[in-house]
């Protein structure tokens, strides 16, 4: 075997740096001149060639349009916010990529977005499909390693706690997780200003809280003093990385170098940890840091979209269905491991 065979952290540290070394592209599409152009001539006429953009139909009583109409739809839509200016964007949007596509050119961005297909209701259908389907399996593990801990390892005969020191940390881990992949997918179903900021607040939330879990465990902190120590100033700067997207801007480079820092900081943790500790499941620690480090590579990349439907974001979600078991798998191993060594101790 070669020297990445024999040290795979090498290849984490590897496909790390090339992250943290990509420089992505601005936008380009909404400075392009014929699509300026027909966003405004859509938006005066209502139509766009043969296809007619009822969002952009002056209702009976009188009132704009753009300010009205989605009030008019049914009530599972009306959350959604499409109006005249959105529908024309993406028409616009999708007219000029086909044109595009003939000349042989690749897709560029519009308005810092790619330009994906909807389907039906969902304006980026396989993400909010493979977020959903992530919720799920991070439901799945969640509720196996409860059962696990309270119904099939023995329990503290004083107190009926569990002997594992981590319970209480991996079911705050659990809670924060779902809720984050829950946003996604409401997210990448409906591409709004409130949605935006709950999926952006909820990632970083789950990203800070998986960061002190990761210190807090292989450094073996089980003291509540250095559990709070270790804690506090990470909650503090989350925090506050949450309240400026909210409040002040919502710069979304800004958000995605933090959460990748993060993400590349318990990658490096948790494999160096698994490593030197030669933990029972130090493969799947191991599998599971170098896949979370080539995600973060492939969101760094930014890879442009296939067949209007699939791009670097959906690849990363994809990436996260099998990763999410193994974690889970890890965590129930880990409980049980603990908890053996805890039980021989008191023998």
């Amino acid at each position: 075997m070669g020297l990445l065979g024999r040290r795979p952290w090498l290849l984490l540290l590897a496909l790390v740096s090339a992250a943290v070394a990509v420089v992505v592209e601005a936008s380009e599409g909404d400075a392009d001149p014929l699509y300026r152009a027909c966003v405004a001539g859509c938006q005066k006429t209502g139509s766009l060639k043969e296809t007619s953009i009822k969002h952009c139909m002056v209702p009976a009583d009188g009132q704009p349009a753009d300010k009205s109409w989605y009030t008019h739809e049914p009530l599972y839509l009306q959350w959604k916010d499409w109006n005249c200016k959105s529908e024309c964007r993406y028409h616009c949007m999708m007219e000029r990529e086909n044109e595009r596509a003939k000349l042989g050119l690749q897709p560029v961005k519009y308005h810092g977005k790619w330009p994906l297909k909807r389907a039906s209701v969902f304006q980026e259908p396989l993400s909010a499909s493979l977020s959903a389907l992530t919720l799920v399996v991070q439901f799945h593990g969640w509720l196996s390693f409860f059962l696990l801990l309270y119904y099939k390892l023995p329990l503290r005969p004083e107190t009926q706690k569990t002997y594992y020191e981590y319970t209480g940390l991996w079911h705050i881990y659990g809670l924060l997780a779902m809720n984050s992949w829950f946003w996604s997918a409401i997210y990448h179903s409906c591409d709004t200003t409130w949605t935006e900021k709950l999926y952006f607040s909820s990632a970083a939330a789950f990203l800070g809280y998986s960061l002190i879990l990761a210190i807090l465990r292989t450094l073996n902190l089980r003291d509540e003093a250095s559990r709070v120590m270790v804690a506090a100033p990470i909650l503090a700067f989350v925090t506050t990385h949450i309240l400026y997207l909210n409040f002040y801007e919502l710069d979304k480079g800004l958000n995605m170098k933090v959460c990748s820092v993060i993400s590349i900081a318990q990658c490096l943790l948790w494999a160096l940890w698994a490593v030197m500790t030669r933990h029972p499941s130090r493969l799947k620690i191991i599998f599971v840091a170098m896949g979370g480090a080539a995600a973060v590579l492939l969101e760094a990349y930014d890879i442009p979209p296939r067949w209007g439907y699939v791009d670097g974001r959906a690849i990363c979600l994809a990436v996260a269905i099998p990763l999410s078991f193994l974690w889970w798998s890890f965590a129930k191993e880990d409980a049980e491991m603990r908890t053996s060594a805890i039980l021989k101790k008191t023998r």
